[in-house]
């Protein structure tokens, strides 16, 4: 981890390291009753590495830290999932496309795709939280034959609130990808689990031993999540994505310090061997 007396080197020596670059919305997809998929197009080529996160902007209003939901191998255009959850979002869901917003970054620490190579891998998620592990989803089922088993357990409050549902319906069918799903509260047309998405991990379908799990949903969601896993795998062996409170992207604010870790230098990826012993972790 930089002191933040290196970190501020490193500022002074951008040229302007605060600067974004447009972005037009190309495209708004209804997730759910709160959360859109937001299609951009940077006016430059916008380079990152899955679970990497984004500060995105609204003229005149502020900006936000959001991860992509896309591959990062398509460069020329991007997409973010967004709950609407604050001011920002808020505006942000009444803009409709042909909008411009400004978009800088990539910052952060990512997904360890190379220490992933030839592993099974659980990937967990409840609500938005699919959002990250999307863009991981991507990029390991582009390659499935450099990877061992992929199993998606995903859980949202009720059906309603699952996102990308044509997508998941696709997994579903995928032959590289076994998928299930919970709800907390079913309808009369729901014919899944239904329950925390906890109840999904009695048994996990991949070697728990050589294998590895990454989480990512509401704080609740991944202390219960990490906590259930620890039955079968080794802390180390389990990544956390933590947006939590992150502000300026570099580590000066200090707003997302979170034990000896700024959130955005050193994450927004850790495993739970980390940060388990830090106090007041979830809140």
């Amino acid at each position: 981890m930089k002191a933040r007396a290196e970190i501020k080197e490193d500022l002074e020596a951008a040229d302007n390291p605060y600067s974004s670059i447009p972005a037009v919305i190309t495209d708004i997809q209804d997730e759910s009753p709160n959360i859109k998929t937001f299609e951009l197009e940077p006016e430059e080529p916008l380079k990152f590495s899955t679970g990497e996160f984004v500060q995105l902007s609204v003229p005149g209003l502020g900006e936000a830290p959001f991860t992509p939901s896309s591959s990062p191998n398509v460069e020329e255009k991007l997409e973010i999932t967004i709950m609407e959850a604050g001011e920002v979002t808020g505006v942000l869901h009444e803009t409709p496309p042909g909008e411009t917003l400004g978009i800088r970054g990539p910052y952060g620490r990512g997904y360890p795709l190379e220490e992933m190579k030839e592993r099974d891998i659980l990937v967990v998620g409840g609500g938005v939280g699919l959002a990250p592990l999307r863009s991981l989803l991507y990029m390991l089922m582009d390659k499935p034959e450099d990877f061992g088993k992929m199993s998606l357990k995903y859980g949202a409050r009720t059906p309603e609130h699952l996102i990308y549902k044509d997508q998941l319906d696709k997994w579903d069918d995928s032959s590289v990808l076994d998928l299930e799903l919970t709800v907390d509260e079913g309808d009369e047309d729901w014919e899944g689990n239904v329950g925390v998405v906890t109840t999904l991990l009695e048994e996990p379908d991949v070697d728990t031993e050589e294998g590895l799990a990454v989480v990512c949903g509401p704080p609740v969601m991944m202390k219960f999540t990490a906590q259930k896993l620890m039955d079968f795998f080794d802390p180390e062996d389990v990544y956390l994505s933590l947006e939590k409170n992150m502000s300026c992207g570099f580590g000066m604010c200090g707003h997302c310090q979170l034990g000896k870790y700024y959130v955005c230098k050193d994450g927004p990826v850790f495993t739970y061997d980390q940060v388990k012993d830090i106090p007041d972790l979830w809140e």
